[in-house]
């Protein structure tokens, strides 16, 4: 990972954080592909206690049906690497963290592992608010640090644009 990738992604943090505490938002994670990144990078920010509840590793299927309540149907009809999944751990994180928000991080950071159809760099992301929950689905190049901290930083983004428009 770059000195410029990382500076990237804890400014990002930093942001978030600062609005989620001025806003008194809370916040969670349930990762997959970035292993706790993006819940690493949110509690290097002083004051993250104030606005993040927990993070949830969530590597495995099983962790993501036993400790999300993700349906084995999603895992088995969309796989764990879909826009399906990513919206139901997101959906599980914010129910089990009971906060405000939440991400739902889960994809191919590679170099082995991907396929045609889910290749090497795609990343499909879950955002759960209180007014409803949406996905994106996004496509990182380079090594596995790259877009693990890719990954991390565009969920922190897209968290942070949330409130910006709340």
């Amino acid at each position: 990972m770059t000195t410029e990738m990382t500076d990237t992604l804890f400014q990002e943090a930093e942001r978030l954080v600062a609005l989620a505490r001025a806003r008194g938002t809370t916040v969670t994670f349930a990762e997959s592909c970035t292993g706790g990144l993006a819940a690493a990078a949110l509690t290097s920010v002083a004051g993250s206690s104030e606005v993040f509840r927990c993070g949830f590793v969530t590597y495995a299927d099983a962790a993501k049906t036993g400790l999300l309540g993700v349906s084995p149907a999603t895992l088995r009809r969309f796989g764990a690497v879909s826009e399906e999944t990513a919206r139901a751990m997101a959906l599980g994180a914010r129910s089990c963290a009971a906060a405000d928000m939440a991400a739902g991080i889960t994809g191919v950071a590679g170099p082995d592992g991907g396929s045609e159809e889910k290749p090497v760099g795609l990343v499909c992301f879950g955002f759960a608010f209180d007014g409803g929950v949406f996905s994106r689905r996004c496509r990182f190049s380079g090594t596995r640090a790259l877009i693990r901290a890719e990954a991390a930083t565009f969920a922190l983004a897209v968290l942070r644009e949330r409130l910006e428009e709340a």
